[in-house]
């Protein structure tokens, strides 16, 4: 989350007039995130989030986004629920941007992560993953490896300005993907984007899943690589094969994985460290204006690539090979 797009308190009241949320008591920029506008939207009927949708979302998605959250709440798992408006529908427009106002989830986003927060990620992943085998909706995900192949050519002439060597790198990695990738691993509704500030907790409890603007078909597990890559390694870079354990574990106490996810799970922790390392590299090499929020550091997720191309076996996330 983030704000992209500024707009008035004069703006978000006349905005709400078309719900039955009360009147505006306040409303604060969230600086958080890389994609979206995002305020907190305090009303004297509660507090929410307002949404404003930037050039990334698509329009066309936004019906499977809304929808996704709205399946998954109804299924009592704990993410946003979109509200509707007098009309019943869901989907506004705000400052000649199609927006929506969600509930807001109590507690906070971690700053510091033990294992147990790990196993708690991990059950309520594969809950995620369980919940949506009956949603009727589909997204193709426009990043992976074809994606990833167009941002590699796009961005290899620019790359060695991050660091030198880097779009060698990148085209010796796509190419080793391409050849290995697999086709054949369950599949299903992913999150794809389930960083720690996309995740909400209550002291020891995890209580909220947020942000589904990535979300996706895709294989399952590709999801999990995606998680071992944002919470399971340190501030210096380092691997914490404890965290991991305990992600999997979590992850296998709800949906346990077939020896071949297993056996995949270090190349697509490989593809999982490109794709940010790739999205990273294009929003710092095209750095959006007065923009509250600053692009992250596309390296850390080079240091990632790496040791994931260094891993033997899966004995290297915590369970036998």
């Amino acid at each position: 989350m983030a704000v992209y797009t500024k707009i008035s308190e004069q703006d978000a009241s006349e905005f709400l007039q078309d719900y039955d949320l009360g009147t505006l008591v306040e409303l604060t920029g969230i600086r958080s995130g890389v994609e979206n506008t995002n305020y907190f939207l305090t009303t004297t009927a509660g507090r929410y989030v307002l949404t404003l949708y930037e050039k990334r979302v698509h329009t066309e998605d936004l019906p499977f986004f809304i929808g996704l959250m709205e399946h998954l709440a109804a299924k009592n798992l704990p993410c946003p629920k979109p509200q509707k408006m007098k009309s019943g529908k869901v989907l506004g427009h705000l400052a000649k941007r199609a927006a929506v106002i969600i509930s807001h989830l109590k507690g906070a986003s971690l700053t510091r992560i033990v294992p147990n927060d790990c196993a708690e990620l991990g059950r309520a992943l594969a809950a995620m993953h369980l919940s949506v085998a009956d949603f009727p909706m589909h997204r193709a995900n426009a990043l992976s490896l074809p994606g990833w192949e167009k941002m590699v050519e796009f961005a290899a002439g620019r790359a060695d300005e991050i660091f030198v060597g880097l779009g060698a790198i990148l085209q010796k990695e796509i190419a080793h993907l391409k050849a290995y990738w697999p086709t054949d691993l369950p599949k299903g509704i992913i999150h794809a984007d389930l960083f720690p500030d996309n995740v909400f907790f209550d002291g020891p409890r995890l209580c909220g899943l947020i942000d589904f603007y990535f979300a996706c078909d895709d294989l399952l597990v590709y999801d999990l690589a995606v998680c071992l890559n944002a919470w399971c390694f340190e501030r210096d870079a380092s691997f914490n094969i404890t965290k991991a354990r305990a992600l999997i574990n979590g992850y296998e106490e709800v949906r346990p994985l077939s020896a071949a996810e297993k056996e995949a799970l270090p190349l697509l922790s490989r593809g999982s460290a490109l794709r940010f390392l790739l999205t990273r590299l294009h929003d710092w090499l095209h750095q959006v204006p007065d923009a509250l929020v600053k692009p992250k550091d596309p390296l850390e997720y080079l240091i990632k690539l790496q040791f994931h191309q260094g891993v033997q076996n899966v004995s290297a996330y915590g369970f036998a090979p």
